[in-house]
């Protein structure tokens, strides 16, 4: 690697510490808000990362795309990402519409994978953002990808990944199947989940209503 080159990706990488960090403050304040007016917190953890720089080559050479630093930055979209992890579905969507109202942060596409999973189970909502990062030349925004889903879909998520990497090709029909079944159990109780939810916020509301009385 040139002196130039070198440098080219140490000043992209300056950009992406950068985006994380307005991302991650960013995030932090709005849950913080959020929890303070609605006496509720909706998060159960967040997570943060910076792609490694050979994932993202992986994944250029996977869709045909000559590595460049160029082209790390104009064609992977998940450079910077954050997960925002939530107990209950509904609050998965308390978090999407609390993201699409921030003046700092800039939604520019959806992926809703919560609605329509994909082909492997996996159930997520992924927000593709732009964030604005200060610097002595000026104002420029990154791209950055924030997923967005419950425990549930976490756990599922996490062991399918274990599972895939245990696997140098293809994963086995009948573990993809199972997994995908899975994927089906753990969505329903995702829905169990949010209705004994609701069932105990009406039992607060009317026990509260009783004391007042």
């Amino acid at each position: 690697m040139s002196e130039e080159t070198k440098k080219e990706l140490e000043r992209l990488m300056l950009k992406y510490r950068a985006a994380l960090k307005t991302l991650e403050t960013q995030i932090s304040i709005l849950i913080q808000d959020f929890e303070q007016k609605n006496n509720y917190n909706p998060v159960e953890h967040v997570k943060s990362r910076i792609k490694k720089l050979e994932s993202a080559e992986n994944k250029l050479i996977s869709r045909n795309y000559e590595v460049t630093i160029k082209n790390i930055e104009k064609h992977v979209h998940d450079m910077v990402g954050v997960r925002i992890v939530c107990a209950f579905l509904s609050d998965v969507y308390k978090i999407i519409e609390m993201i699409e109202n921030s003046e700092t942060i800039e939604v520019y596409a959806k992926k809703d994978y919560i609605s329509h999973p994909k082909e492997s189970g996996y159930s997520s909502y992924h927000l593709l953002v732009y964030v604005p990062v200060y610097l002595l030349d000026g104002k420029v925004m990154i791209e950055a990808e924030i997923q967005i889903r419950t425990l549930a879909m976490d756990f599922w998520a996490s062991l399918d990944h274990k599972i895939r990497y245990k696997f140098a090709g293809a994963v086995p029909k009948e573990v993809k199947d199972n997994m995908y079944k899975c994927a089906i159990d753990i969505n329903d109780l995702d829905h169990k989940m949010l209705i004994l939810n609701d069932r105990m916020q009406v039992y607060k509301e009317d026990q509260e209503n009783e004391e007042h009385s």
